[in-house]
């Protein structure tokens, strides 16, 4: 028990560490600012690599949910990345056009998968 108990308590330092570190508010990712925030985290935050997965799965949940309802109901395409971008390159776009737009609270407060479609349709346009 008292081994259970020693492997358990590093996870639970680290978790209230991020829990001070990180606004939980800002895990819920409702808004464009909110994504932003955990695409950026600092490399001090102690789980600043799940903060980082949380980013890169959104914003590939984002894009293939996107991917699928344009080519399936034949609608019209808002971002068209070329076929050899990656997830960082996604990402990278994302954080350089919400960094720009941060003074503008009106992107800012839409939700987060407007934003990330505002982000890449700003790298890979559409003709």
């Amino acid at each position: 028990m008292r081994k259970v108990f020693l492997m358990g308590l590093p996870a639970l330092c680290l978790w209230s560490s991020f829990a001070l570190a990180m606004d939980i508010a800002t895990l819920s990712l409702r808004t464009t600012e909110d994504l932003y925030h955990v695409c950026t985290v600092s490399p001090a935050e102690p789980l600043q690599r799940e903060a980082l997965n949380l980013c890169e799965g959104f914003l590939v949940g984002a894009v293939s949910y996107h991917d699928a309802i344009s080519d399936k109901q034949h609608l019209k395409r808002l971002i068209c990345y070329p076929e050899q971008a990656t997830r960082d390159e996604a990402v990278q776009a994302f954080v350089d056009w919400a960094s720009t737009h941060q003074p503008d609270q009106r992107f800012m407060h839409d939700s987060a998968v407007l934003g990330v479609v505002r982000g890449l349709a700003a790298k890979w346009p559409c003709q």
